[in-house]
């Protein structure tokens, strides 16, 4: 028995000696070309950060990174083709607040799971959204745009461009703030939500600062505020809605956020979010992600970035069952 028990011992103890540890393994990371799954089309914001932060991150880790554009069904077709790709650190997505917190209350189906099939590698940017109405509704700044939406005989109309979609839901968080009274009216685009605030057939919404920027600035559209915490380089001297409304609490964003499929080594994921760290701290890169309407962040830490997760999910999705809107797309 005793020589039996020995010879079991040696064949273990050789069977450790050829197979690496997972540290070891993830030392050699990356062997081969990195997939970054963008949510959005090409030419996005998105899209454009992207490919910004992997031409850095392809220089310092040494190994192609390649970028796949997945557009379609609200976010969630890149969200779904990454659910299932191997945890090994060679296939990762970007996806926003729609797809891994609005989107699993909304929709009655979705083909992934938004809390088990992920974890979050980086999150590096929030997209504000830009309060506007139009140049010919009296109302100058927020204060005003409230008391006139409590005194209007009808009630204002909002755009976005859909139920459900980040900007409606802006809205109706500041509607329920505030005790709004106001009527939504879903387009099927951001073009052309925008476009009808801009003609006046709606009086306001909270819209995209690349889709809005230029129309702000050929006086089309009045800024009352932006919907981040901070306000954004872009439009100097806009105010965040929570100083302007003096609601301290009050952000209303998407944001980006870089995922792996959840079983990722802890290495490896840890080794991807420092570079990424690393990278969107520069002040280069911040400037960049400026220019195109986004708030860049100094990257929170892994377990700071899972709570802000934890808690876009409970925001929105208490948010969405409120309004009705449970299983309704």
């Amino acid at each position: 028995m005793s020589r039996y028990l020995g010879r079991c011992a040696l064949v273990a103890l050789a069977l450790g000696m050829t197979q690496p540890s997972m540290p070891a393994a993830a030392q050699k990371y990356p062997e081969k070309t990195i997939t970054i799954v963008v949510s959005l089309a090409a030419g996005s914001g998105m899209d454009t950060l992207v490919r910004l932060y992997a031409e850095k991150l392809q220089e310092s880790l040494g190994k192609p990174v390649v970028i796949e554009n997945k557009p379609g069904a609200a976010l969630m077709l890149a969200a779904a083709a990454v659910a299932t790709a191997p945890p090994d650190g060679y296939t990762l997505l970007v996806s926003t607040s729609s797809a891994m917190a609005i989107n699993p209350v909304l929709y009655k189906k979705i083909n992934y799971d938004h809390v088990k099939d992920f974890t979050p590698v980086s999150f590096y940017v929030k997209s504000p959204f830009i309060l506007v109405v139009n140049p010919d509704l009296p109302a100058k700044t927020v204060p005003e745009l409230i008391k006139l939406a409590k005194e209007s005989p009808t009630p204002l109309t909002f755009s976005s461009p859909g139920a459900g979609v980040a900007q409606h839901l802006s809205i109706e968080y500041m509607k329920q703030r505030f005790g709004l009274n106001m009527t939504h009216v879903p387009y099927r685009s951001t073009p052309q939500s925008i476009t009808d605030i801009v003609a006046g057939h709606v009086n306001l919404g909270f819209a995209e600062a690349g889709a809005s920027l230029p129309l702000i600035r050929e006086g089309k559209l009045r800024a009352l505020a932006v919907s981040s915490s901070t306000p954004i380089p872009t439009l100097p001297g806009v105010l965040p809605f929570a100083e302007a409304a003096s609601a301290p609490d009050f952000e209303a964003v998407s944001w980006h956020m870089l995922f792996a499929p959840a079983g990722t080594p802890k290495d490896i994921v840890n080794k991807l979010h420092a570079e990424m760290t690393r990278i969107m701290s520069d002040p280069v890169m911040k400037e960049k992600a400026s220019v195109i309407g986004l708030l860049p962040l100094n990257p929170p830490s892994l377990p700071d970035t899972e709570k802000y997760l934890a808690s876009e999910r409970e925001k929105w999705g208490s948010l969405v069952k409120k309004l009705g809107l449970e299983g309704t797309q």
